[in-house]
């Protein structure tokens, strides 16, 4: 992660701009005197930079929950700050290059506003989940002009790299987004997604509940799919393949086709090195055979007047909330000039989402972005609502 290493904080006095960065505002721990978020807009990214003691140094870096897709924009911030503040930078490994001309071209970077608000409506939509170096997705749009294709990913450097094979190569039928898969899926309207593609995902021995493929995940891709559109998973793993066939049969109705070492168009590089260690690659293709009902979803992020006192507020710190189908937690807590700011995780015990959410008086919001209107998430939004008007 792009961080630098600084010998003392120093604040700035906030709102201010420096070298296309702007600087709104700084919250301060309630609990943790050493770390600080500081509010930042570049370009149309909105994020905080985070100040933090980690092993014996203070570190100025971007804050993990808020970060955006571009990894340039976190770079000009934390140079920005730095030279604003004029704090002593002891190491970085922040480069100062300037933005790649490749990705000032390309438009294909979406934010999960875009596709929330007015999803695209192409005859034919495809949707790869995790897609790593892209060698697969830019393959796949290159040889159906025709389809839209949407690729998920939560890596950085991997985004990047697609975007710029975007550019270089002008593709016009690739849309990216930064996000959870298993939580865009629950804005997709029903029906209208011609294939799914999994491709090697992480396995999660460890951490199951991370895992891509689930129940609910299962659910909604059947949701999504047209009727003979098909959900499939490509993996090395043959734990991960034991447990997604156990997971697609655990259904009353379903149609699969299993595979073992079948070849395809195009691999990754990855599956060429396997392939070489004569390493087992399965394939489990999902059939979507019936229609589904329209995506219908009542309710709104908004909050009605907070009655609840700063001080109290402040008091919800560390609390978890268990709610039918789902939880709140309210993880950190943060002083501001003129409010208090929480860090949140809500919504789906299997996919919870991590926000923040800002008061001041007698008003709350979202910060920096609204929660994925999911049914999960309606619900702890409503709880919410309940708990600060009082």
């Amino acid at each position: 992660m792009p961080h630098i290493h600084i010998a003392e904080f120093k604040e700035v006095e906030f709102p201010l701009q420096e070298g296309g960065v702007s600087f709104n505002f700084i919250a301060n721990n309630a609990n943790f005197e050493e770390e600080k978020l500081i509010s930042v807009t570049v370009d149309e990214d909105e994020f905080f930079l985070l100040v933090v003691d980690e092993e014996g140094k203070k570190l100025l870096k971007s804050d993990k929950l808020s970060r955006p897709a571009s990894t340039y924009n976190v770079h000009k911030a934390l140079l920005a700050y730095t030279k604003a503040s004029g704090m002593d930078a002891l190491s970085s490994n922040v480069p100062q290059s300037k933005k790649n001309i490749h990705l000032q071209e390309v438009a294909a970077l979406k934010d999960i506003k875009y596709f929330a608000t007015d999803f695209p409506n192409n005859e034919k939509i495809r949707i790869e989940v995790g897609f790593g170096s892209g060698r697969h997705l830019l393959h796949q749009a290159l040889n159906n002009p025709d389809t839209l294709f949407i690729g998920i990913e939560i890596h950085h450097p991997s985004i990047e790299q697609v975007l710029k094979q975007i550019s270089i190569k002008n593709i016009q039928n690739i849309l990216v987004l930064n996000y959870d898969a298993r939580l865009f899926t629950e804005l997709v309207p029903s029906n209208i997604i011609e294939k799914i593609y999994v491709h090697f995902p992480v396995p999660w021995d460890k951490k199951p509940h991370r895992r891509v493929i689930s129940t609910a995940f299962i659910e909604e891709a059947r949701r999504i799919l047209d009727i003979g559109g098909t959900l499939e998973l490509r993996t090395d793993s043959e734990k991960y393949y034991a447990y997604s066939y156990e997971t697609f049969i655990a259904f009353s109705k379903t149609t699969l086709h299993i595979s073992k070492n079948r070849d395809i168009a195009i691999v990754s590089k990855y599956e060429d090195r396997w392939r070489k260690m004569e390493k087992n690659i399965y394939d489990v293709t999902m059939i979507n055979d019936e229609d589904s009902p329209e995506l219908s979803l009542d309710g709104d992020f908004e909050f009605s007047e907070v009655r609840l006192s700063g001080e109290d507020i402040l008091k919800l710190n560390k609390k978890i909330e268990k709610l039918d189908g789902g939880f709140v937690n309210f993880e950190r807590s943060y002083m501001l000039e003129d409010g208090v700011m929480l860090r949140l995780s809500m919504g789906s015990f299997d996919k919870p989402e991590h926000l923040y959410m800002i008061v001041k008086k007698d008003r709350a919001f979202y910060y920096p972005k609204m929660p994925l209107r999911s049914k999960s998430n309606l619900a702890a939004h409503k709880f919410l609502n309940k708990t600060l008007h009082g």
